[in-house]
């Protein structure tokens, strides 16, 4: 099994609430993960039929008969679980004693009942990180073959085809997930839709656009990608705006939670054919914006991601915000650096240097080549070693 980064604060989670709850998409590894750390804890899954009608027919004996030490897997398939853990942690007391686990963002979901408020702790665990498969020798030589592989673990523990993978993936969600989590009645025309919001990754989300080209109301393209969100596919990264004095898009973009599944849905059938796509810079953006968002899950540290843009088109392509001080990033697909690389943090500091609101700390550009270095203000990093990057962060939340 691939050690997971996310382990410690798990462990430290279930000493502080009595209800841990972890979350992520299907098939990230949640299920490996917490049968191998939890050995001693009883185990239910509720996607067999068996165990889920036993539960929906008697819930209150099953939580009576297992009220602590105990995972259940897949609990957004019964929703009413949570009140019934709710009453029993509130008479036990006893920290660590649910672990609950789902496909779905327990959060955002409309069919959970928020009455964890307080008793639960929520981490999300993602597809594996770069940083933990190269802790493997897992790690693709080419950024063009992780870009199209992906993240999963499947992948990497079984000798299987990339391509078929994520067919069996976008069928096995699109005929069997949608239908618990949505309404969804024309699946044909959300595959499509599905498809399309592929060709936007890295851009601005214009939901009038998506709507006219798949054939459906402005409202269904906001709750389309609302479920695809919930179900940890798609994440739209919003905007950084202060008052600088000018005007900045206010607009979200939208990236996948795995580029694999992004490049299946743009029907790429190799990491070759990658090399010369009109969205490899976007997808790009994609694996490096997600490597960040795994190491703040994976450690639990506070921030938020954001990218910016100005009404001339002057952007930052993210934007890790920690309260007072920001850190800027770029990112670049090119394997030649070129030190107009730099031009977008040189402005991003002029602004935040005329600012009494912010502070910019160390900028970092991210780009496909080998060299690096590091100087006073900025640094220039490999795709596949940002470890100075994370170094700063660490040290700035003391972990």
């Amino acid at each position: 099994m691939i050690k997971r980064d996310i382990t410690t604060s798990i462990h430290k989670l279930k000493t502080q609430f009595p209800v841990l709850a972890v979350t992520g998409p299907r098939q990230s590894g949640k299920t490996t993960l917490l049968r191998k750390m939890f050995p001693d804890y009883a185990y239910y899954n509720l996607e067999n039929p068996e165990t889920l009608a036993k539960v929906e027919h008697d819930t209150a004996t099953f939580i009576r008969e297992n009220q602590n030490r105990v995972i259940i897997d897949e609990v957004q398939r019964v929703p009413k679980l949570l009140s019934y853990i709710q009453v029993t942690v509130d008479e036990t007391k006893q920290l660590g004693s649910f672990i609950i686990s789902g496909s779905a963002n327990l959060l955002l979901s409309e069919k959970i009942d928020q009455s964890l408020a307080g008793r639960a702790a929520y981490i999300t665990l993602y597809p594996l990180s770069n940083q933990e498969l190269k802790a493997e020798k897992l790690l693709k030589p080419t950024m063009y073959d992780q870009i199209f592989t992906g993240s999963y673990p499947f992948l990497y523990s079984h000798d299987t085809e990339t391509v078929g993978y994520y067919n069996q993936y976008i069928a096995t969600y699109a005929e069997r997930d949608l239908k618990n989590i949505s309404n969804i009645i024309n699946l044909s025309q959300f595959r499509k839709f599905f498809a399309l919001l592929a060709g936007r990754v890295g851009q601005l989300v214009n939901l009038t656009t998506l709507a006219n080209d798949t054939g459906v109301s402005v409202t269904t393209i906001e709750n389309w990608i609302s479920i695809l969100e919930a179900s940890y596919l798609v994440f739209r990264l919003q905007p950084h705006f202060k008052n600088f004095g000018k005007r900045y898009i206010k607009s979200p973009k939208i990236y996948f939670t795995d580029t694999g599944l992004a490049c299946r849905l743009l029907g790429i059938q190799s990491s070759e054919q990658l090399k010369t796509h009109y969205l490899l810079g976007g997808l790009f953006e994609n694996m490096m914006i997600m490597e960040v968002t795994k190491y703040f899950s994976n450690y639990g540290l506070p921030g938020k991601l954001f990218f910016f843009r100005d009404s001339n088109g002057r952007e930052i392509d993210l934007v890790i915000d920690q309260g007072l001080t920001q850190v800027p990033i770029e990112i670049k697909s090119s394997g030649t650096f070129n030190p107009d690389f730099y031009s977008g943090l040189k402005y991003w500091r002029s602004l935040t240097e005329s600012s009494l609101e912010t502070t910019t700390k160390h900028g970092f550009v991210m780009y496909a080549g080998e060299q690096t270095s590091s100087g006073d203000e900025n640094s220039l990093l490999t795709w596949n070693n940002l470890d100075p990057l994370f170094a700063l962060i660490t040290k700035t939340n003391n972990v």
